[in-house]
């Protein structure tokens, strides 16, 4: 029998509804426009591929790497772009998804880079928000959960590139890295 990593705070099905309304809202309000949606890899894989068939209107895809050095959550962080995107967004609506949004550093950093293709519109979605752990004001236009200060891995969220295969969503306690 399969062994349970971490304490779920996100389970496979909460995701899949959460994920169904999430589509089905941005379907609504993105309705005759040109989207473009982008995912931030490596994170935010999973929310993004389930996501993109969650949305019932014609969208384009494309992807960026990015790299943050010195923790997502330090100030004096470093975000490097890794990759640019191979879609052209100038006047078209384009929607951000990340994995999540704690600090706000990298998708503020994402959102300025961006804004300077000149696309019609740009928002930002988000699987997961950690509203307390903010240091700059960054917009989530949608959210799929606000969660604790915790470490959160699972569905994309890795500890040193580890679990993002896990199909729930879990807190990364010290007990579990006994092993690491």
């Amino acid at each position: 029998m399969e062994r349970m990593f971490g304490k779920p705070v996100v389970t496979q099905e909460q995701m899949r509804t959460r994920i169904r309304e999430l589509g089905k809202q941005i379907s609504a309000d993105y309705a005759g426009k040109d989207l473009v949606l982008v995912g931030v890899l490596k994170g935010a894989y999973a929310f993004y591929a389930d996501l993109a068939r969650a949305i019932r209107i014609p969208i384009r895809v494309d992807f960026i790497v990015v790299t943050t050095s010195e923790g997502r959550t330090n100030r004096s962080a470093k975000v490097k772009l890794v990759t640019e995107l191979t879609e052209n967004i100038r006047g078209k609506d384009v929607l951000l998804v990340e994995d999540i949004v704690d600090s706000g550093l990298t998708a503020q950093r994402l959102l300025k880079t961006l804004a300077k293709k000149k696309p019609r519109s740009l928002n930002l979605c988000a699987l997961l928000s950690k509203q307390d752990c903010r240091i700059v004001d960054v917009h989530v236009e949608y959210v799929g959960f606000k969660v604790p200060n915790q470490y959160i891995v699972g569905y994309g969220l890795d500890y040193r590139q580890k679990y993002r295969n896990l199909p729930y969503l879990a807190v990364l306690d010290k007990k579990d890295l006994q092993n690491e």
